[in-house]
């Protein structure tokens, strides 16, 4: 009975890089997982943001309702009064009709997203929430772009998971290698023989240690076969890697402009919003005064409600798009 030892001296840094490369692969993971977070978190602000302008158009469709049924029951009781034509009750009945089809399409567009959100929540049914959007002021957009560029390619996971594992093939490739090297090991062996003659045997323990080159050779061209699988696997890493960073220049390219437009829209729309308030509020003076046509009025409600829904739903993209300028970026929430 005894005991065998067999350590390696060297080979010439293939079991290093293995380690090596083994290692930015779990980095590389780590970033995966990283970036299949930040995908939750856009996700999760896009419907946040979809049920926010939802319940805003609902607002402004139940409000317009209740304006335009006032007015309907208001021209009926003139109309009756012989103050007033059937023709006013018609375009008030038509007008009141047309806003109650809108309510119930922000209704429906309502419910839609909120079953979205609760789908990307995580639950097997509808939450009914009742979302509030605290945030403030819609925040300002960054002016560099090309800031926004280099902190992208720094920051982006999805684009660090494949730089580690570039390196990581790299590595690998290095190590495919170097297994055309040969090895150089000790051993050694130490033990005793509880049974035999002393006749024949002095002692009873023995040992002995030695040295072992191991030099690949003799194997069909396997090794090298393997070595330029592993040089070409790093260079489609390499490739791999390019590919997606100009990706990433675009996008965020991408992001920065549709938040610059949606930043735009925002200032357009509210000064629309302002000018349809003062354009309704004359029209409903001139129609009191006797002065405009109820299709005057009408023509001016539709604008704002219009130019209402309008600003609401510039406002909710204006923050989904920093949300996406966020995530182009690899900005952590």
């Amino acid at each position: 009975m005894g005991v065998q030892l067999n350590q390696l001296i060297t080979d010439f840094g293939r079991t290093r890089n293995l380690v090596a490369s083994a290692k930015l692969l779990e980095k590389a993971r780590l970033a995966d997982a990283e970036a299949s977070r930040q995908d939750i978190v856009l996700a999760t602000d896009q419907v946040f943001f979809a049920v926010i302008e939802a319940q805003e158009a609902l607002r402004v469709a139940t409000e317009s309702v209740n304006a335009r049924q006032t007015l309907t029951d208001r021209v009926s009781a003139l109309t009756k009064a012989k103050l007033k034509s059937d023709l006013d009750q018609s375009f008030a009945q038509v007008n009141l009709s047309q806003v109650k089809l809108l309510q119930l399409d922000a209704q429906n567009n309502l419910d839609a997203a909120k079953a979205a959100l609760s789908a990307v929540l995580g639950y097997d049914k509808e939450m009914n929430y009742q979302l509030v959007d605290d945030s403030g002021p819609p925040p300002a957009l960054p002016p560099d772009l090309n800031a926004l560029i280099a902190q992208a390619i720094q920051n982006r996971p999805d684009l660090q998971s494949l730089k580690f594992s570039e390196q990581a093939a790299q590595k690998f490739s290095k190590a495919q290698h170097e297994r055309l090297l040969p090895t150089i090991s000790a051993l050694g062996v130490v033990g005793g023989t509880p049974v035999g003659s002393s006749q024949y045997f002095t002692t009873t323990w023995y040992g002995a240690v030695g040295g072992n080159v191991s030099i690949p050779i003799f194997n069909g061209f396997r090794l090298s076969a393997q070595a330029s699988e592993a040089a070409l696997q790093s260079q489609s890493a390499i490739e791999q890697t390019r590919a997606l960073r100009n990706q990433v220049v675009r996008d965020v390219r991408t992001a920065w402009l549709n938040a610059s437009t949606a930043m735009q829209r925002v200032a357009v729309t509210t000064e629309l919003l302002k000018q349809a308030n003062t354009a309704l509020d004359l029209a409903k003076t001139r129609y009191d005064l006797g002065l405009s046509s109820i299709v005057e009025l009408s023509q001016a409600e539709l604008q704002q409600t219009e130019a209402a829904i309008g600003n609401a739903n510039a406002r909710s993209q204006y923050n989904f798009a920093i949300s996406t300028i966020n995530f182009q970026t690899g900005v952590q929430p």
